[in-house]
This record gives structure tokens, sequence and C-alpha cells, in this order.
């Protein structure tokens, strides 16, 4: 089996999509660290108890780092409505995060202080419980310590096929 193949075959599985942003730690004591984003679809639940979710990260991106060394980070379940946000955060050879965040509406998490998206169906706060290498990604199990649904109403952001869809 190639590559392509493989994931030619895995790109029929539909998928949602979210946005995972943390904070990096400040410089000094004065400082508030820049904020960090990154498009997933390879997110699930894990477990109800405790809490568990999953995010899959590609080895040594930015993201991996960064949760390598802080351990709070958040989740936004992207609405249709913000495929715009979905493919400026998945860009190859992208701007500074600090750039991308720039007319992105958001709040700060209360435990988490990562950027929680405005709009987002659903948002969480989680805290790193595990990471677990698998070939050339690291799964991230995180603790779900606050669950919130800014926007309850509207349709989820889908990836199938190489493309963001709505459903219906």
């Amino acid at each position: 089996m190639s590559n392509d193949e493989f994931r030619a075959a895995l790109a029929r599985l539909a998928a949602g999509v979210v946005l995972i942003t943390a904070q990096e730690p400040p410089l000094d004591e004065d400082g508030h660290g820049e904020d960090v984003g990154m498009t997933a679809t390879a997110f699930m639940s894990v477990s109800l108890e405790p809490p568990l979710v999953m995010v899959s990260l590609r080895n040594g991106s930015r993201m991996d780092d960064l949760l390598d060394e802080q351990p709070l980070w958040a989740v936004s379940v992207l609405a249709a409505s913000q495929r715009h946000i979905a493919g400026r955060f998945a860009m190859k050879g992208r701007i500074s995060d600090r750039l991308l965040f720039e007319d992105v509406p958001y709040a700060r998490g209360e435990v988490t202080h990562a950027p929680l998206i405005g709009g987002a169906l659903a948002t969480l706060e989680c805290r790193t419980e595990q990471r677990v290498v698998a070939g050339d990604h690291t799964l991230v199990i995180g603790r779900v310590l606050t669950a919130n649904l800014p926007s309850a109403e509207g349709e989820p952001l889908t990836y199938f096929k190489g493309r963001y869809r709505q459903l219906g």
C-alpha cells in the first residue's frame, strides 16, 4: 500500500474541524506569551469519566512542541460559517500566529488563557494528561476542565475528500 492509497482511503472518512489553541509561556514575568493556533480534524472524545479528549499532532510541529512544555490548551469546535478560520490556521508556510489571530473574534479561557473562538459551536479547555508517540504524530490526551456552548445553534464544519464541507 502506498501513502497515496492510504491517504485516499482515509479521505473518505468525514471529520469535524476544530481549532486547537494555546498560549506560549511568557518570556518574562510581566509579559504574555504568544497565542498559537492550529486547525485539526484528528480530534475525538476519549472518555466521559474522567472527561478526556484527544488530538493528533504532527511530530515537530509548532503545536506539538508547545504542548510538550505547556500543559494547558483549548479547543473550539468550528461552525460551517468559520471555514475561513479553519483555512487560515491550516496554511503551510503561514504568517505569524499573532497576525492570524488579529481579526478573529475570541475570548480568553478562564483556566487556560488560550483563545476560544467566538461563534464556535462548543469550546473546551484542557490539561494534558498523556502524550503518546504514534508514528509521525503524537496523540495528546487532555482532561477537559471546562466545556461551553457559546453558539449551540448552527451546523458543524466538516472535512471530507480533502475539502471543508457543510452537512446536508
